[in-house]
Protein backbone atom coordinates (compact mmCIF):
# COMPACT_ATOMS: atom_id res chain seq x y z
CA UNK A 1 0.00 0.00 0.00
CA UNK A 2 2.89 2.39 0.64
CA UNK A 3 4.23 2.33 -2.73
CA UNK A 4 0.54 2.66 -4.16
CA UNK A 5 0.54 6.04 -1.85
CA UNK A 6 3.99 7.19 -2.88
CA UNK A 7 2.69 6.91 -6.40
CA UNK A 8 -0.12 8.63 -5.32
CA UNK A 9 1.68 11.49 -4.23
CA UNK A 10 4.07 11.33 -7.01
CA UNK A 11 0.80 12.06 -9.14
CA UNK A 12 -0.49 15.11 -7.28
CA UNK A 13 2.91 16.68 -7.17
CA UNK A 14 3.42 16.13 -11.09
CA UNK A 15 -0.48 17.49 -11.93
CA UNK A 16 0.78 21.23 -10.40
CA UNK A 17 2.05 21.64 -14.19
CA UNK A 18 -1.75 21.07 -15.21
CA UNK A 19 -3.83 22.60 -12.56
CA UNK A 20 -3.85 23.93 -9.13
CA UNK A 21 -4.77 22.56 -5.96
CA UNK A 22 -8.69 22.22 -5.99
CA UNK A 23 -10.18 24.21 -3.02
CA UNK A 24 -11.36 22.61 -0.05
CA UNK A 25 -14.28 24.60 1.58
CA UNK A 26 -15.80 24.54 4.83
CA UNK A 27 -19.59 24.71 4.38
CA UNK A 28 -21.74 26.93 6.73
CA UNK A 29 -24.90 25.84 5.67
CA UNK A 30 -24.36 22.27 5.35
CA UNK A 31 -22.74 22.45 8.74
CA UNK A 32 -25.41 24.32 11.05
CA UNK A 33 -28.11 21.79 9.07
CA UNK A 34 -26.43 18.75 10.01
CA UNK A 35 -24.69 19.84 13.16
CA UNK A 36 -21.45 18.98 11.85
CA UNK A 37 -18.07 20.29 10.65
CA UNK A 38 -18.81 19.75 7.03
CA UNK A 39 -16.14 20.32 4.59
CA UNK A 40 -16.35 20.12 0.53
CA UNK A 41 -13.36 18.71 -1.58
CA UNK A 42 -14.35 21.23 -4.78
CA UNK A 43 -13.37 18.68 -7.70
CA UNK A 44 -16.68 20.75 -9.64
CA UNK A 45 -13.98 23.61 -9.85
CA UNK A 46 -10.95 21.54 -11.65
CA UNK A 47 -10.17 22.80 -15.31
CA UNK A 48 -12.88 20.86 -17.11
CA UNK A 49 -15.02 20.71 -13.85
CA UNK A 50 -14.55 17.82 -12.34
CA UNK A 51 -11.84 14.79 -11.33
CA UNK A 52 -11.89 12.85 -14.34
CA UNK A 53 -9.15 15.35 -15.39
CA UNK A 54 -6.70 14.02 -12.69
CA UNK A 55 -6.90 10.05 -13.64
CA UNK A 56 -6.26 10.88 -17.49
CA UNK A 57 -3.32 13.38 -16.84
CA UNK A 58 -1.98 10.71 -14.34
CA UNK A 59 -2.13 7.79 -16.95
CA UNK A 60 -0.72 9.81 -20.21
CA UNK A 61 1.80 10.95 -18.57
CA UNK A 62 3.27 7.54 -17.45
CA UNK A 63 2.76 5.63 -21.18
CA UNK A 64 4.33 8.97 -22.37
CA UNK A 65 7.22 8.07 -19.85
CA UNK A 66 7.65 4.80 -20.59
CA UNK A 67 6.85 4.69 -24.81
CA UNK A 68 7.26 8.38 -25.74
CA UNK A 69 6.69 7.23 -29.06
CA UNK A 70 3.21 6.54 -28.59
CA UNK A 71 1.38 9.55 -29.62
CA UNK A 72 -2.12 7.92 -30.02
CA UNK A 73 -4.32 8.03 -27.57
CA UNK A 74 -8.53 6.86 -27.30
CA UNK A 75 -11.36 6.62 -25.10
CA UNK A 76 -14.75 6.38 -25.04
CA UNK A 77 -17.17 8.82 -23.10
CA UNK A 78 -20.40 10.99 -23.36
CA UNK A 79 -19.06 13.49 -20.71
CA UNK A 80 -16.16 14.20 -18.00
CA UNK A 81 -14.02 11.59 -18.83
CA UNK A 82 -14.00 12.91 -23.13
CA UNK A 83 -13.71 16.57 -21.42
CA UNK A 84 -10.24 15.65 -19.18
CA UNK A 85 -9.00 13.25 -21.79
CA UNK A 86 -9.24 16.36 -24.36
CA UNK A 87 -7.64 18.47 -22.05
CA UNK A 88 -4.61 16.80 -20.99
CA UNK A 89 -4.27 15.55 -25.06
CA UNK A 90 -3.49 19.45 -25.83
CA UNK A 91 -1.54 19.73 -22.85
CA UNK A 92 0.80 16.88 -24.06
CA UNK A 93 0.55 17.75 -27.83
CA UNK A 94 -0.68 14.11 -28.65
CA UNK A 95 -3.53 13.25 -30.68
CA UNK A 96 -6.66 11.86 -28.98
CA UNK A 97 -9.61 10.46 -30.50
CA UNK A 98 -12.36 10.70 -28.33
CA UNK A 99 -16.03 8.23 -29.70
CA UNK A 100 -18.95 9.94 -28.35
CA UNK A 101 -22.52 8.19 -28.42
CA UNK A 102 -24.78 10.09 -31.25
CA UNK A 103 -26.98 10.39 -28.50
CA UNK A 104 -24.91 13.11 -26.73
CA UNK A 105 -25.65 16.65 -26.06
CA UNK A 106 -24.24 19.28 -28.49
CA UNK A 107 -23.21 20.95 -25.16
CA UNK A 108 -20.79 18.08 -23.69
CA UNK A 109 -19.50 17.59 -28.11
CA UNK A 110 -18.77 21.60 -27.87
CA UNK A 111 -17.04 21.77 -24.37
CA UNK A 112 -14.50 18.36 -24.90
CA UNK A 113 -13.95 20.40 -28.58
CA UNK A 114 -13.46 23.54 -26.91
CA UNK A 115 -10.57 21.56 -23.91
CA UNK A 116 -9.38 19.33 -26.50
CA UNK A 117 -8.99 22.31 -29.96
CA UNK A 118 -6.68 20.74 -32.51
CA UNK A 119 -5.67 17.78 -30.55
CA UNK A 120 -8.25 15.77 -30.88
CA UNK A 121 -10.89 14.16 -32.96
CA UNK A 122 -14.47 13.46 -32.01
CA UNK A 123 -16.18 10.73 -33.46
CA UNK A 124 -19.72 10.27 -32.77
CA UNK A 125 -20.89 6.70 -32.76
CA UNK A 126 -23.88 4.43 -31.90
CA UNK A 127 -26.99 5.25 -30.26
CA UNK A 128 -26.16 3.60 -27.15
CA UNK A 129 -22.75 3.51 -25.03
CA UNK A 130 -21.66 0.09 -25.20
CA UNK A 131 -22.01 0.27 -29.31
CA UNK A 132 -19.63 3.58 -28.85
CA UNK A 133 -17.27 1.34 -26.44
CA UNK A 134 -17.07 -1.21 -29.09
CA UNK A 135 -16.36 1.05 -31.88
CA UNK A 136 -13.81 2.78 -30.03
CA UNK A 137 -11.51 -0.39 -28.55
CA UNK A 138 -11.82 -1.65 -32.54
CA UNK A 139 -10.23 1.66 -33.66
CA UNK A 140 -7.59 1.30 -31.15
CA UNK A 141 -6.82 -2.09 -31.77
CA UNK A 142 -6.45 -1.44 -35.70
CA UNK A 143 -4.64 2.15 -34.97
CA UNK A 144 -2.26 1.05 -31.97
CA UNK A 145 -2.96 3.55 -29.83
CA UNK A 146 -3.45 3.65 -26.30
CA UNK A 147 -7.22 3.48 -24.54
CA UNK A 148 -7.99 5.39 -21.60
CA UNK A 149 -10.23 3.95 -19.70
CA UNK A 150 -12.92 5.83 -17.61
CA UNK A 151 -12.02 3.84 -14.15
CA UNK A 152 -10.97 0.61 -14.60
CA UNK A 153 -7.28 1.04 -14.92
CA UNK A 154 -4.61 1.47 -12.44
CA UNK A 155 -3.00 4.48 -13.18
CA UNK A 156 -6.33 6.43 -13.43
CA UNK A 157 -7.45 4.71 -9.79
CA UNK A 158 -3.52 5.92 -8.65
CA UNK A 159 -4.31 9.80 -10.44
CA UNK A 160 -7.61 9.79 -8.44
CA UNK A 161 -6.04 8.78 -5.07
CA UNK A 162 -4.08 12.65 -5.40
CA UNK A 163 -7.78 13.80 -4.24
CA UNK A 164 -7.28 12.30 -1.14
CA UNK A 165 -3.19 13.88 -0.73
CA UNK A 166 -4.25 16.77 -1.27
CA UNK A 167 -7.35 16.97 0.81
CA UNK A 168 -5.52 15.43 4.07
CA UNK A 169 -2.88 17.81 3.83
CA UNK A 170 -5.36 20.85 2.55
CA UNK A 171 -7.16 20.28 6.21
CA UNK A 172 -4.27 19.81 8.45
CA UNK A 173 -5.31 16.13 9.93
CA UNK A 174 -7.67 13.41 9.49
CA UNK A 175 -11.31 14.12 9.10
CA UNK A 176 -13.98 11.68 11.38
CA UNK A 177 -15.90 10.61 8.01
CA UNK A 178 -15.12 11.13 3.91
CA UNK A 179 -18.45 10.74 1.77
CA UNK A 180 -17.39 9.16 -1.86
CA UNK A 181 -20.16 8.97 -4.91
CA UNK A 182 -18.94 6.11 -6.65
CA UNK A 183 -19.99 5.02 -10.68
CA UNK A 184 -17.21 3.07 -12.03
CA UNK A 185 -15.12 2.87 -8.67
CA UNK A 186 -11.94 5.17 -10.07
CA UNK A 187 -12.36 7.57 -7.25
CA UNK A 188 -13.30 5.76 -4.56
CA UNK A 189 -11.57 3.05 -5.00
CA UNK A 190 -8.35 5.41 -5.00
CA UNK A 191 -9.20 6.92 -1.83
CA UNK A 192 -10.00 4.02 -0.30
CA UNK A 193 -6.39 2.63 -0.71
CA UNK A 194 -4.92 6.22 -0.14
CA UNK A 195 -6.74 6.90 3.26
CA UNK A 196 -6.22 3.12 4.12
CA UNK A 197 -2.89 4.37 5.01
CA UNK A 198 -2.85 8.06 5.74
CA UNK A 199 -6.10 7.99 7.52
CA UNK A 200 -6.78 4.59 8.73
CA UNK A 201 -9.42 5.56 11.36
CA UNK A 202 -11.68 8.20 9.18
CA UNK A 203 -14.94 6.10 8.72
CA UNK A 204 -15.60 6.10 4.82
CA UNK A 205 -18.91 6.14 3.35
CA UNK A 206 -20.16 5.78 -0.23
CA UNK A 207 -23.14 6.55 -2.11
CA UNK A 208 -24.79 5.09 -5.46
CA UNK A 209 -27.22 6.68 -7.61
CA UNK A 210 -30.30 4.26 -6.33
CA UNK A 211 -30.91 3.21 -10.51
CA UNK A 212 -27.63 2.52 -10.50
CA UNK A 213 -26.07 0.81 -7.64
CA UNK A 214 -23.35 -1.50 -9.38
CA UNK A 215 -20.49 -1.52 -6.18
CA UNK A 216 -23.96 -3.08 -3.74
CA UNK A 217 -24.62 -5.39 -6.39
CA UNK A 218 -21.56 -6.57 -6.60
CA UNK A 219 -20.94 -6.40 -3.06
CA UNK A 220 -23.61 -8.75 -2.40
CA UNK A 221 -22.43 -11.65 -4.47
CA UNK A 222 -18.69 -10.54 -4.33
CA UNK A 223 -17.85 -9.76 -7.97
CA UNK A 224 -19.22 -7.21 -9.85
CA UNK A 225 -21.92 -7.73 -11.89
CA UNK A 226 -23.78 -6.09 -14.62
CA UNK A 227 -27.32 -4.66 -13.56
CA UNK A 228 -30.41 -5.59 -15.76
CA UNK A 229 -31.26 -1.99 -15.68
CA UNK A 230 -30.39 1.91 -15.56
CA UNK A 231 -31.36 5.05 -14.52
CA UNK A 232 -29.35 7.23 -16.74
CA UNK A 233 -30.01 10.67 -14.61
CA UNK A 234 -27.26 11.06 -12.86
CA UNK A 235 -25.32 10.12 -15.89
CA UNK A 236 -21.96 10.54 -14.42
CA UNK A 237 -22.20 7.84 -11.75
CA UNK A 238 -24.94 5.61 -13.87
CA UNK A 239 -22.78 2.68 -14.28
CA UNK A 240 -24.34 -0.53 -15.37
CA UNK A 241 -20.98 -2.31 -13.67
CA UNK A 242 -18.54 -1.70 -11.55
CA UNK A 243 -14.53 -2.72 -12.70
CA UNK A 244 -13.05 -5.24 -11.82
CA UNK A 245 -9.91 -3.48 -10.92
CA UNK A 246 -11.55 -1.01 -8.67
CA UNK A 247 -14.25 -3.96 -7.34
CA UNK A 248 -10.73 -4.85 -5.99
CA UNK A 249 -9.98 -2.11 -3.77
CA UNK A 250 -13.47 -1.90 -2.84
CA UNK A 251 -14.41 -5.54 -1.90
CA UNK A 252 -13.96 -5.66 1.66
CA UNK A 253 -16.27 -2.31 1.70
CA UNK A 254 -19.17 -3.34 4.60
CA UNK A 255 -22.24 -3.56 2.58
CA UNK A 256 -23.96 -1.36 5.33
CA UNK A 257 -21.73 1.14 3.99
CA UNK A 258 -22.64 1.77 0.80
CA UNK A 259 -25.82 3.82 0.49
CA UNK A 260 -27.89 4.35 -2.23
CA UNK A 261 -29.58 7.82 -3.08
CA UNK A 262 -32.92 8.62 -5.02
CA UNK A 263 -32.59 9.83 -7.88
CA UNK A 264 -35.65 12.71 -7.45
CA UNK A 265 -33.69 13.22 -3.91
CA UNK A 266 -30.68 14.44 -5.28
CA UNK A 267 -32.61 16.95 -7.51
CA UNK A 268 -33.74 18.83 -4.21
CA UNK A 269 -29.87 18.53 -3.15
CA UNK A 270 -28.46 20.51 -6.63
CA UNK A 271 -31.28 22.55 -6.04
CA UNK A 272 -30.47 23.44 -2.62
CA UNK A 273 -27.29 23.92 -3.07
CA UNK A 274 -27.42 26.24 -6.38
CA UNK A 275 -30.20 28.32 -4.40
CA UNK A 276 -28.68 28.57 -0.98
CA UNK A 277 -24.80 28.33 -1.97
CA UNK A 278 -24.74 29.60 -5.39
CA UNK A 279 -22.85 26.25 -5.68
CA UNK A 280 -23.58 24.16 -9.46
CA UNK A 281 -23.37 20.62 -9.72
CA UNK A 282 -24.58 17.73 -11.89
CA UNK A 283 -26.30 15.18 -10.54
CA UNK A 284 -23.03 12.68 -9.85
CA UNK A 285 -21.65 15.89 -8.06
CA UNK A 286 -23.92 16.07 -5.58
CA UNK A 287 -24.08 12.49 -4.55
CA UNK A 288 -22.24 12.83 -1.55
CA UNK A 289 -23.69 15.95 -0.48
CA UNK A 290 -27.64 14.14 -0.73
CA UNK A 291 -26.21 11.47 1.52
CA UNK A 292 -26.00 13.73 4.51
CA UNK A 293 -29.48 13.21 5.22
CA UNK A 294 -28.86 9.18 5.95
CA UNK A 295 -25.90 9.75 7.64
CA UNK A 296 -27.00 12.57 9.85
CA UNK A 297 -26.76 10.62 13.23
CA UNK A 298 -23.56 9.63 12.77
CA UNK A 299 -22.00 12.50 11.34
CA UNK A 300 -23.12 15.12 14.39
CA UNK A 301 -20.46 16.60 15.97
CA UNK A 302 -17.74 15.45 13.45
CA UNK A 303 -15.29 16.30 10.95
CA UNK A 304 -16.92 15.64 7.34
CA UNK A 305 -15.41 15.61 3.80
CA UNK A 306 -17.51 15.58 0.91
CA UNK A 307 -16.17 15.24 -2.82
CA UNK A 308 -18.09 17.17 -5.30
CA UNK A 309 -16.93 15.03 -7.93
CA UNK A 310 -18.47 17.08 -10.96
CA UNK A 311 -20.22 20.54 -11.71
CA UNK A 312 -20.81 20.18 -16.13
CA UNK A 313 -24.47 20.89 -15.21
CA UNK A 314 -26.48 21.61 -18.19
CA UNK A 315 -28.95 24.34 -17.60
CA UNK A 316 -31.54 22.83 -20.29
CA UNK A 317 -32.23 20.36 -17.53
CA UNK A 318 -32.82 22.53 -14.36
CA UNK A 319 -36.99 22.56 -15.35
CA UNK A 320 -36.35 18.60 -15.69
CA UNK A 321 -34.92 18.88 -12.23
CA UNK A 322 -36.81 21.76 -10.39
CA UNK A 323 -40.10 18.91 -11.03
CA UNK A 324 -38.39 16.05 -10.08
CA UNK A 325 -37.21 17.78 -6.99
CA UNK A 326 -40.59 19.15 -6.23
CA UNK A 327 -42.07 15.75 -6.81
CA UNK A 328 -39.35 13.59 -4.26
CA UNK A 329 -41.25 16.64 -1.43
CA UNK A 330 -44.38 15.86 -1.86
CA UNK A 331 -45.49 19.28 -3.56
CA UNK A 332 -46.73 18.41 -6.97
CA UNK A 333 -48.94 15.85 -8.35
CA UNK A 334 -50.29 14.35 -11.24
CA UNK A 335 -52.95 12.39 -11.91
CA UNK A 336 -56.09 11.27 -13.85
CA UNK A 337 -59.61 12.61 -13.25
CA UNK A 338 -62.70 11.07 -14.17
CA UNK A 339 -64.88 14.29 -15.17
CA UNK A 340 -68.64 14.45 -15.87
CA UNK A 341 -69.42 15.68 -18.66
CA UNK A 342 -72.17 18.39 -18.16
CA UNK A 343 -72.11 22.21 -17.71
CA UNK A 344 -70.04 23.13 -14.40
CA UNK A 345 -68.60 19.95 -14.41
CA UNK A 346 -64.67 21.72 -14.15
CA UNK A 347 -66.65 24.55 -12.10
CA UNK A 348 -67.18 22.64 -9.53
CA UNK A 349 -63.99 20.81 -9.80
CA UNK A 350 -62.00 24.21 -9.32
CA UNK A 351 -63.87 24.99 -6.04
CA UNK A 352 -62.30 21.87 -4.36
CA UNK A 353 -58.80 23.73 -5.03
CA UNK A 354 -57.51 25.41 -2.18
CA UNK A 355 -55.90 28.62 -2.25
CA UNK A 356 -52.01 27.51 -2.40
CA UNK A 357 -53.05 24.74 -5.35
CA UNK A 358 -52.09 25.64 -8.73
CA UNK A 359 -52.80 23.46 -11.98
CA UNK A 360 -49.95 23.71 -14.03
CA UNK A 361 -51.25 20.71 -16.84
CA UNK A 362 -54.54 20.26 -17.56
CA UNK A 363 -55.44 18.28 -20.35
CA UNK A 364 -58.41 16.35 -21.75
CA UNK A 365 -57.18 12.41 -22.69
CA UNK A 366 -59.86 10.81 -24.50
CA UNK A 367 -63.82 10.45 -23.40
CA UNK A 368 -63.92 6.83 -21.66
CA UNK A 369 -67.83 6.89 -22.16
CA UNK A 370 -70.57 9.01 -23.36
CA UNK A 371 -71.10 10.94 -20.06
CA UNK A 372 -67.74 11.05 -18.42
CA UNK A 373 -64.39 11.96 -19.98
CA UNK A 374 -60.39 11.53 -18.49
CA UNK A 375 -58.34 14.55 -17.98
CA UNK A 376 -54.66 14.82 -16.83
CA UNK A 377 -54.22 17.12 -13.95
CA UNK A 378 -50.84 18.27 -12.34
CA UNK A 379 -51.33 20.66 -9.35
CA UNK A 380 -48.54 22.52 -7.47
CA UNK A 381 -48.51 23.45 -4.07
CA UNK A 382 -46.83 25.10 -1.18
CA UNK A 383 -46.97 22.51 1.46
CA UNK A 384 -47.60 18.53 0.88
CA UNK A 385 -50.00 18.06 3.17
CA UNK A 386 -52.16 20.47 1.19
CA UNK A 387 -52.57 17.37 -1.41
CA UNK A 388 -54.65 15.25 1.43
CA UNK A 389 -57.02 17.88 2.37
CA UNK A 390 -57.49 18.09 -1.93
CA UNK A 391 -57.89 14.26 -1.96
CA UNK A 392 -60.63 14.71 0.88
CA UNK A 393 -62.75 16.64 -1.28
CA UNK A 394 -62.28 14.78 -4.20
CA UNK A 395 -63.23 11.73 -2.53
CA UNK A 396 -66.28 13.68 -0.99
CA UNK A 397 -67.79 15.02 -3.75
CA UNK A 398 -67.82 11.64 -5.46
CA UNK A 399 -65.00 11.84 -8.20
CA UNK A 400 -62.96 8.69 -9.40
CA UNK A 401 -59.30 10.04 -9.73
CA UNK A 402 -55.90 7.78 -10.19
CA UNK A 403 -52.41 9.50 -8.42
CA UNK A 404 -50.01 8.75 -11.21
CA UNK A 405 -46.94 10.54 -9.74
CA UNK A 406 -44.76 7.89 -8.87
CA UNK A 407 -46.13 5.21 -11.70
CA UNK A 408 -43.51 5.43 -13.69
CA UNK A 409 -44.81 3.68 -16.61
CA UNK A 410 -48.09 5.81 -17.27
CA UNK A 411 -46.11 9.03 -16.56
CA UNK A 412 -43.39 8.10 -18.64
CA UNK A 413 -46.10 8.43 -21.58
CA UNK A 414 -48.41 11.24 -20.47
CA UNK A 415 -46.42 13.38 -18.65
Amino acid sequence: MTDFCDKAREAEHEMRTLFPVTPLQRNDHLSARFEADIWLKREDLSPVRSYKIRGAFTAMRKVLADTPEQTLFICASAGNHAQGVAFVCRHFGVKGVIFMPVTTPQQKISKTRIFGGDAIEIRLVGDYFDDTLGAAKAYCNDKGGHFLSPFDDADVIEGQASVAVEMLEQLGRSPDVVVLPVGGGGLSAGITKCLAEYAPKTALRYVEPAGGASLKAALAVGHPVSLSRVDTFVDGAAVARIGDLTFSALKNTVYEDVLTAPEDRICTTILDMLNVEGVVLEPAGALSVDALVDLKELIRGKCVVCVTSGGNFDFERLPEVKERAQRYAGLKKYFILRLPQRPGALRDFLELLGPEDNITRFEYLKKSARNFGSVLIGIETLKAENFNVMFGRLDTAGLAYTDITNDETISEFVI
